[in-house]
């Protein structure tokens, strides 16, 4: 589990794990939260580097690899860095086949990238956040290509659904 938490930004509670976790479409609500926190990040790239929007693609990596070499965000800024994550989530689900959803367990509901229709989800919003509040360097490329590894291992033992 360590592994994962390290890739996936799984929280580790003391309780046991949720026996079932349950997953739904965003609904109209949870679309446009995501889409606010994807505008916090282009506000601030905008306005930091000049670039109008993000594309959701590979091509954004670079920038949003700046905003945490330059420090934009302190640790403290939870909501900002999981909107930075939310922007790194979009890039993974560009390259990977995963997509936005909302799953719910014991721990409450969030958004989610869920790995096709498998039990498989990666906690993109708060992988970054944590990595920062942890004073963990942090390589989104890097990241990316280990979430990718360890898809593929997970995917290949068969032990997920």
């Amino acid at each position: 589990m360590g592994l994962l938490t390290f890739l996936f930004g799984c929280s580790e509670h003391s309780g046991p794990r949720p026996a079932k976790q349950e997953f739904a479409e965003l609904s109209y609500e949870d679309s446009a939260r995501l889409e606010q926190q994807r505008r916090a990040v282009e506000g601030v790239v905008n306005e930091r580097y000049g670039i109008p929007a993000l594309t959701k693609t590979r091509q954004d990596l670079p920038t949003l690899q700046r905003l945490l070499d330059d420090r934009v965000f302190s640790k403290t800024q939870t909501y900002e860095l999981q909107c930075l994550g939310v922007a790194f989530g979009d890039v993974l689900a560009s390259e990977l086949p995963l997509r936005w959803m909302m799953v719910t367990d014991a721990f409450g509901t969030d958004p989610t990238l869920r790995y096709k229709d498998s039990s498989i989800q990666i906690n993109a919003l708060t992988m970054i956040s944590k990595r920062v509040e942890d004073d963990r360097e942090t390589k989104l490329a890097d990241l990316m290509e280990g979430i990718r590894y360890s898809l593929k291992q997970m995917v290949e033992s068969g032990k997920y659904k």
